[in-house]
């Protein structure tokens, strides 16, 4: 079974994965104050937890952009967005009992139209990995995130092979 989810140009295709859930739906009743990943990606060994931060998509203003750069600059992206959202999304899984296999937290940057400097991207993953595992005075005793991986639509289908992923201008 295939099941296909799309957010903004980005569209995914997961063939096989056991369950996928659209975790973040704006208007539905969630707990105050937590932010959620885009998708939940369930497999038989482990869990997917999907966030999209795509700024390159076509309605983008381009302030819009020079922001996102200067949150990735200043470590803003990964300290008050991704960080917050691995957490809030593994405590609620974990509140409802879905926590039983490893969680792996995907990160998938559309950075076609920014210019992004290459070094920044290059220990993005590790900076990720480190915050989640060290959020306060002394590092978190349980590592709730397995691993990371932060990947640009290009790069996708080197580490998922088995799922697609387009972009695509039409609605």
């Amino acid at each position: 079974m295939t099941v296909r989810v799309r957010e903004g140009e980005l569209q995914f295709e997961f063939l096989g994965a056991t369950s996928v859930e659209r975790f973040d739906v704006q208007g539905q009743p969630r707990p105050h104050g937590m932010a959620l990943v885009d998708f939940v990606v369930e497999e038989r060994s482990r869990t997917l937890l999907i966030e999209i931060k795509d700024p390159s998509q076509q309605p983008v203003p381009e302030r819009e952009r020079q922001r996102f750069t200067r949150a990735m600059q200043h470590q803003t992206l990964i300290y008050e967005e991704l960080v917050p959202k691995a957490c809030d999304s593994y405590t609620f899984l974990h509140l409802m009992d879905r926590d039983s296999q490893p969680f792996v937290y995907v990160v998938v940057l559309g950075l076609d139209r920014l210019a992004v400097d290459p070094v920044l991207l290059s220990n993005f993953k590790d900076r990720l990995l480190q915050r989640i595992r060290h959020e306060a005075q002394a590092p978190w005793q349980r590592h709730y995130v397995t691993d990371c991986a932060v990947v640009m639509p290009a790069t996708w289908s080197t580490h998922f092979p088995a799922y697609t992923l387009s972009r695509s201008t039409h609605s």
